[in-house]
């Protein structure tokens, strides 16, 4: 259930996550996205925050994203999602037209091989990616622009959320990362890991860029 952080407000952020699925029966950006919204900052003061966690099925996005996005017409919306091999977090660029064979967490496996039924292959995100790397880079993990968000949940949620914004206007900015898995004890090659503290830091860097952005004016 999304929950509002503050009362006085002049914008509006969504800040979602994604739950377990299959290979990954931890996701670090479900409780990265709801503690990214408890943080007192002065950057984040005047903004209503918003946390949302997706049970990662392709149903739960095509039911819940419309109908946050219509409810709470979020001036800024930044997803997090899990990428299990990376040891960087990822500013995604673009989504790709593409689907994924790879079961989500309700046993559902797309037939089809594309998002959308049309021409274009990617949808690239219009802001300024380069400001949300020079945040990033300002914190403890490593950080690096990406054009390859896969073809799984957190990919189809870009394109979606790319989608709404060319179509309605909402969000007014948007922005996927994509974090590594964090650092637990007795894990093998957890030392290359980041700990859960540095990737909050990295995310808050990353919100407040976006927040400066939304915050300026046209």
């Amino acid at each position: 259930m999304s929950r509002a952080l503050r009362r006085n407000w002049t914008g509006t952020v969504l800040v979602t996550g994604f739950g377990r699925f299959p290979g990954a029966p931890f996701n670090p950006s479900a409780p990265l996205a709801e503690k990214l919204v408890r943080l007192r900052r002065p950057a984040f003061s005047d903004m209503r925050l918003l946390a949302h966690v997706f049970p990662t099925s392709y149903a739960a996005v095509d039911r819940d994203l419309p109908r946050l996005l219509a409810e709470h017409r979020p001036d800024i919306l930044l997803m997090f999602g899990v990428a299990p091999k990376s040891r960087r977090v990822r500013i995604e660029t673009v989504a790709r037209n593409l689907l994924s064979r790879f079961p989500d967490a309700a046993r559902f496996s797309p037939a089809r091989r594309r998002i959308a039924d049309s021409s274009l292959n990617r949808l690239r995100n219009p802001f300024p990616a380069m400001r949300l790397l020079a945040a990033a880079r300002t914190r403890p993990c490593r950080a690096v622009l990406s054009a390859n968000a896969g073809r799984y949940l957190c990919n189809y949620i870009y394109w979606r959320a790319l989608e709404s914004a060319a179509r309605t206007g909402f969000p007014k900015l948007a922005a996927f990362v994509h974090i590594p898995p964090v650092r637990r004890s007795g894990r093998r090659g957890g030392k290359a890991l980041p700990c859960a503290a540095d990737l909050l830091r990295t995310a808050e860097a990353i919100l407040a860029a976006l927040i400066g952005a939304a915050k300026r004016p046209h």
